[in-house]
């Protein structure tokens, strides 16, 4: 027998969660359908711009119970060894996916949300909608809302064009205590990718990277790729080398595509990494992850009072409101990236930072955005 509800979203990371409860807020019945339990760590770089707490607010979430630490400047360096410090123009915070998606699930909880811990085997849509298998559960919903992350099977089941294509990417993750300034993120370019290294909560420090597989795999492990890749950047040697690790191992993951995916997909409304990934060093996904579920959940609201004619009115507004928001941020992204990877633009880009620091204030902005307003 299927379950019915309005809205079910697949993934309960980040977006999916705010997703949940925006749309449990305007009244609208949701499900969320997670595969894993909480809390559980991510690979992820953990900062989140100040832009979103307009909207946590007005979701009713209260942020600051959770210790995030306080950070305000950026710090970046390069292989060379120069570096370039600014103030961040909104400035942010410091919270582990750990600490915060729990806080954001047992938010779910209490407002008794429907959540189910299940992995999503099919969505099929027919006759104006969907029906969705999980391994020990069956749904039928008006609208699916896509938030299962960077890459998954069920993209291949969408037959979505990126998940063919091979990425030369992984991103490797921990916890470390040490000391290192509160208020800063710095991110550090290496041969081959970049690192992010700030606080979270209980003055722990992540640091995350993002490597290219064909160099890391030469290497016979991940201790010996830092030493022979990214201890090249001083700065990331000096961090290393004063750090203690608190997880008994790294996390990692593969396969990272920053090709480009479509908003929407199969009628599956995308948002967050599934919807689209931005490069590490411009530090804005989780930011961009909160902002694609209020942008989603408003136009779904007003689908739902009839103030958006269809189905396929929804799907153009959505796509539009998204390219919009977040397509010139993902290409900066990638014109970024595609610099920092050559070492004569690298060392180029760095000289001119330094005489023109102005010029890294402006690619900060164009990576973030403005505090996020609440239309409904």
């Amino acid at each position: 027998m299927q379950a019915e509800t309005e809205i079910l979203i697949i993934g309960g990371g980040l977006a999916g969660l705010t997703a949940a409860l925006h749309l449990n807020k305007v009244g609208l019945n949701v499900t969320l359908i997670e595969k894993d339990t909480y809390p559980h760590h991510k690979v992820c770089g953990e900062y989140i711009s100040n832009e979103v707490l307009p909207y946590f607010e007005w979701l009713g979430l209260d942020i600051e119970n959770l210790a995030p630490t306080l950070i305000s400047e950026l710090l970046f360096t390069s292989l060379s060894g120069k570096s370039i410090k600014t103030k961040l123009p909104l400035g942010g915070f410091g919270l582990s996916r750990y600490t915060i998606d729990h806080y954001l699930y047992t938010e779910l909880i209490r407002r008794k949300i429907n959540v189910i811990h299940d992995r999503v085997v099919q969505i099929n849509f027919a006759n104006n909608q969907f029906t969705v298998a999980t391994i020990n559960h069956a749904f039928a919903a008006a609208y699916v809302i896509g938030a299962y992350g960077k890459r998954s099977t069920i993209d291949i089941k969408l037959n979505r064009s990126f998940i063919n294509k091979q990425s030369p990417y992984l991103a490797v993750k921990a916890h470390y205590k040490a000391d290192f300034p509160n208020n800063l993120v710095s991110l550090h370019n290496f041969e081959g990718g970049y690192c992010g290294v700030s606080k979270v909560e209980n003055d722990r420090l992540n640091i995350c990277y993002l490597a290219n597989y064909e160099r890391f795999k030469k290497q016979k492990n991940l201790l010996a790729f830092q030493e022979n890749a990214l201890y090249k950047n001083r700065h990331l040697k000096a961090i290393f080398e004063n750090a203690t690790s608190l997880f008994d191992a790294p996390l990692t993951i593969s396969q990272i595509s920053f090709e480009a995916k479509e908003p929407v997909s199969n009628h599956v409304l995308m948002i967050g990494d599934t919807a689209g990934l931005i490069h590490p060093l411009c530090g804005n996904g989780m930011a961009m992850a909160i902002h694609s579920a209020k942008i989603v959940s408003e136009l779904l609201h007003q689908r739902m009072e009839g103030k958006i004619s269809s189905r396929v009115a929804l799907e153009k507004t959505y796509t539009l409101h998204w390219n919009k928001e977040f397509k010139s941020r993902l290409k900066m992204g990638n014109v970024l990236s595609s610099l920092l990877r050559n070492n004569k633009f690298e060392s180029l880009a760095m000289n001119t930072l330094t005489n023109m620091p102005f010029l890294l204030h402006k690619i900060i902005k164009q990576t973030h955005g403005k505090p996020i307003k609440i239309s409904s």
